[in-house]
């Protein structure tokens, strides 16, 4: 393309574009932050029943006390029985997490007891442990028992308003530009941030972090165009995976925060506030120089160009007149060579059929969505059910986070040596094997189990940074904007459906790890049947798109036989 002169004149990446790229990445910590701020939020300590009458005498098993809060941090979480009560007015209830029983007539003060009993549910009274969780939405609205559901659906509304998000915010941009969407995003990313820790109630709370959904994926996407729009083609694929990178920092962040902060609107508000230094520089940010020229701005355009290389240290010798008008010109070049190859065939409307044109191309469109679905949702399943796999939720969080970084710069250094194919499948294989080997993990073993999740992350992490480039160099440029659209869809439907996985491990705390292991394992297997991409030019024809991956037939042949012709040639 022409404008990728732009570029090759005031260079790929140099000062001007990394102090512009270190500046909008660092916002996308936000984004990171508040995707799994929910971990802590929603955190439900061990709890039981509240007797009816004041409690003079606790007793579990052989541990006796005076008040509950004395006993529930001893015994734990993981209690088999309940804890026996005795009232002032000499009443005895066993109380559970979610019924109590009062005893008929107890001759002494005992925990095994064989009498009769009168059970009822809770009367909406429960009493938490404060060790570990001071204060969570779960303790401040007894969001337990047969409000558990509730907990529950914070994270899966807060991912369907990143999916929503991403289709708002990513058309604005393109209509009213991408500084504006990033400046409101980012505004609102704080606004609401600090607003959702003075929810009044549930219902708020639900509603404000569905708007912090929405504005925190709008950035999060169109943050992507920007970065990709500043930096020339021979980074690329660094600087739009790096992007991820600072997501994991935001994960990171949650964790250490989780760690220092027990109380929930406290904890809100310090992560709303991490990146706030980014609102006082990005009403700075300028405008993209493929959108200006795009709307006919060739004064800010040239403004811009020359200011880039300014800082850069470069002399700027483009006009942005004539980089629109050569631009133009070959866009109508390579428009009457198409009408002149096609004279024939009426210009077809595409739809997200033309994915499935062809077998070949139905069965590379349905591994490329499973990809992108498994990418996200391993993702996901990693990093919620961290905390659920035994030992310190801080450090597990932490380390769920921290292992992204080291797999994006591994992911880039394979897909520009030995290509994305061969980078995207072992990755998911080794995430699938890695997951599956939970099965055999001792269930006293934390630390490994711990271990072998975190592979998978790094793992998943691989597959889920590369899989954008991949699909754009599988597809033509006809269907490329279509294939790469549905394929995001996809990854959507992937994060609304993590938490549900997550909330498998009630079953069986590794059931969400093998579930994405197993389906790791078959995906990247299936990733072996795509072609290989790296080096090749983009395809602009559905035809020259199928081809990829095939071997040229009778090429040898063909030469032969005009080697053949030029010596009959010759002797005539």
């Amino acid at each position: 393309m022409t404008v990728e002169r732009i570029f090759d004149e005031l260079g790929h990446f140099k000062r001007y574009q990394a102090r512009l790229y270190f500046a909008a990445v660092f916002q996308a910590v936000a984004c990171g932050i508040h995707y799994l701020a929910s971990v802590f939020l929603v955190e439900t300590p061990n709890f039981v029943c509240g007797a009816p009458g004041n409690i003079t005498a606790v007793l579990y098993d052989n541990i006796t006390g005076s008040s509950l809060e004395d006993i529930l941090p001893v015994i734990g979480s993981g209690s088999g029985g309940p804890l026996v009560v005795r009232t002032a007015e000499g009443e005895q209830w066993e109380l559970s997490r979610c019924r109590c029983a009062l005893r008929i007539k107890p001759k002494d003060f005992i925990y095994e007891f064989s009498g009769n009993k009168t059970v009822r549910e809770c009367s909406g009274s429960f009493v938490y442990d404060h060790t570990e969780v001071h204060q969570s939405i779960v303790t401040d609205w007894d969001l337990v028992c047969d409000r558990e559901w509730l907990a529950k659906l914070c994270q899966p509304t807060f991912m369907l308003g990143v999916l929503i998000g991403a289709l708002v915010f990513g058309d604005m941009a393109d209509r009213v530009g991408r500084v504006r969407i990033l400046m409101f995003t980012s505004l609102c990313q704080f606004g609401l941030g600090v607003s959702v820790a003075f929810s009044l109630n549930y219902f708020f709370f639900v509603v404000l972090r569905f708007l912090l959904a929405m504005v925190s994926s709008g950035y999060l996407v169109v943050v992507f165009v920007y970065v990709t729009e500043f930096t020339g083609i021979k980074v690329r694929t660094w600087t739009s995976m790096h992007v991820h990178a600072a997501f994991a920092v935001g994960i990171m962040v949650v964790a250490l925060t989780g760690y220092l902060v027990r109380v929930w609107w406290i904890y809100q508000i310090i992560l709303s506030i991490c990146t706030s230094p980014f609102l006082l520089f990005c009403w700075k940010f300028p405008e993209t120089p493929f959108y200006l020229m795009a709307k006919g701005h060739f004064k800010e355009t040239q403004t811009l160009l020359e200011t880039i290389a300014r800082i850069n240290g470069v002399e700027c010798r483009l006009k942005a007149e004539e980089l629109l008008e050569a631009e133009k010109t070959e866009n109508s070049k390579a428009l009457l060579l198409q009408d002149k190859e096609r004279p024939s065939k009426p210009e077809k409307k595409l739809s997200i059929l033309d994915l499935f044109g062809s077998w070949r191309m139905a069965g590379r469109t349905c591994t490329v969505w499973a990809i992108w679905f498994i990418g996200s949702l391993g993702y996901y399943v990693f990093s919620l059910g961290s905390v659920y796999l035994g030992g310190n939720q801080y450090i597990n969080l932490f380390l769920a986070g921290a292992v992204e970084i080291p797999s994006y710069l591994i992911g880039c250094f394979a897909m520009d040596r030995i290509g994305r194919k061969k980078t995207c499948a072992p990755a998911l294989l080794l995430a699938g094997v890695a997951c599956m080997l939970i099965i055999a993990v001792p269930a006293d073993n934390n630390a490994l189990a711990v271990v072998l999740s975190m592979i998978g992350k790094f793992a998943v992490a691989i597959a889920f940074g590369l899989i954008y480039l991949y699909t754009c160099e599988l597809y033509p440029t006809i269907i490329r904007s279509l294939a790469v659209g549905s394929g995001s869809m996809m990854c959507r439907v992937g994060s609304v459906v993590a938490p549900f996985c997550v909330y498998l491990a009630d079953v069986w705390i590794y059931l969400p790890q093998l579930i994405v292991g197993i389906l790791a394992f078959i995906i990247g297997v299936l990733t072996l049947l795509l072609p290989e991409t790296l080096g090749k030019p983009l395809t602009t024809t559905l035809e020259e798109a199928e081809s990829l991956g095939c071997k040229k037939k009778s090429k040898k042949g063909a030469e032969g036989g005009m080697e053949l012709n030029q010596s009959e040639a010759a002797k005539v």
